[in-house]
């Protein structure tokens, strides 16, 4: 019997970045090693429509409708320099030594130039109708669309958060991929 197509999705466990490598017009995308979204609290998905209306002899004779736009949200509770790397460019740096050990990211002018990346979530396992089972949720080509809230929050933990649009990959023409599995499946 297949499996079905329809299930709850309850929470997300997990969300890793991939950088986008290649995306060859007669080929496979390439992507780079995954980066954990450390924290990751929530993953939005949005789109817009354009609507055409045709009208004549004083009615409405058709309707057509095309995508526009397909955009992400994502929150997190910890900021993370290699996601800003992956997300909008610079470069993270380690020096030192033990005890005086520094981690830092620099955006630069002629660094910061938002690379396209690919974006997977997951529930955890039993946050869908099958038991033992999750459902995962691939943006496959994305760039960030506005610079990452980052910073400090009086007396409170600073959410991170960023979004970013979503095009079709030149190679598959895919934007958007939903896998329900029957057993539950890291991301790769």
């Amino acid at each position: 019997m297949p499996l079905q197509r329809f299930t709850q999705v309850y929470g997300i466990q997990d969300a890793k970045i991939s950088p986008l490598l290649t995306d060859p017009a007669a080929g496979t995308p390439t992507y780079g090693p995954a980066i954990d979204v450390p924290g990751i609290k929530t993953y939005e998905i949005s789109g817009e429509i354009e609507v055409k209306t045709l009208r004549g002899d004083n009615k409405k004779l058709a309707t057509n409708s095309a995508l526009t736009n397909v955009q992400v949200a994502i929150t997190h509770a910890k900021m993370s320099l290699d996601v800003l790397a992956a997300i909008i460019g610079g470069s993270v740096t380690d020096t030192g030594t033990t005890p005086a050990q520094k981690t830092s990211w620099d955006l630069t002018g002629s660094n910061a130039n938002f690379p396209p990346f690919k974006l997977e979530g997951v529930t955890p396992p039993n946050g869908v109708d099958i038991i033992g089972g999750d459902v995962h949720v691939v943006m496959h080509k994305l760039t960030c669309s506005a610079f990452p809230d980052l910073g400090f929050a009086e007396e409170d933990y600073r959410i991170a958060s960023f979004t970013a649009d979503a095009d079709p990959l030149i190679s598959t023409d895919k934007w958007i991929s939903v896998v329900i599995n029957e057993t539950a499946a890291a991301i790769a």
